[in-house]
């Protein structure tokens, strides 16, 4: 089978390639009591993968013992996927279960003098979790065949991603007509209320009135 890729075609996968990467790489800081998280949207049934490091800010000399955190990542319900307590480095692997937004949060033990840390975290979920060069590797495949590969998972996880998002416009469409629903019930039952109760109130005024004998 000959595969035929022109050039406005190839430009196209690598536009969807760079659309369907999930890539957190980023440096920031913790100061020594405090808590820091990095929220990810990660749809069901993906992969996901996380390096972290305390970044030394005495080269060469040994990282400080005043430099370490304690990491926890969580699920949208609470699910516990990732802890480790007191360390300079680390790093997790998991299979989403459930789809919405896993918290990593890092906590720097209180110290005296306070410390601040700088952390180095990558985060990958999806198809930038993994790893080409094993693949090319284990498979024995050459570089346009991994290339390929590569191009052909983007736009499955770009597919997966459409249904993904599609499903969640359901849910909120739903909660608009439901929302909508109980607004019109309402909106029906306060217009009955006021009814009776005007009602009510002319009948009142008009007993008022024939006892007083004014009609």
């Amino acid at each position: 089978m000959k595969i035929l890729i022109t050039s406005k075609s190839l430009f196209v996968f690598v536009i969807l390639m760079f659309i369907s990467m999930k890539i957190h790489s980023l440096q920031f800081e913790v100061l020594s009591g405090r808590t820091k998280c990095i929220a990810e949207d990660i749809k069901s049934h993906s992969m996901t993968v996380g390096k972290y490091h305390i970044v030394n800010p005495n080269e060469p000399h040994p990282l400080p013992d005043t430099h370490k955190v304690t990491l926890r990542v969580t699920s949208t319900h609470g699910n516990t996927f990732h802890y480790a307590d007191n360390v300079h480095e680390g790093h997790f692997a998991f299979e989403t279960t459930e789809a919405g937004d896993y918290m990593a949060c890092f906590y720097a033990a209180d110290h005296k003098p306070p410390v601040t840390m700088t952390i180095n975290f990558d985060w990958k979920s999806g198809v930038a979790a993994k790893d080409w060069t094993n693949v090319a590797k284990k498979g024995s495949v050459d570089l346009m065949e991994l290339e390929l590969k590569k191009m052909y998972e983007h736009v499955q996880s770009i597919h997966d991603e459409m249904f993904y998002l599609r499903e969640r416009e359901e849910e909120m469409q739903e909660l608009n007509r439901s929302t909508n629903s109980k607004m019109a019930w309402m909106t029906g039952l306060s217009i009955c209320v006021c009814l009776s109760v005007a009602g009510l109130q002319l009948w009142h005024l008009k007993t008022f009135f024939e006892k007083k004998k004014l009609i």
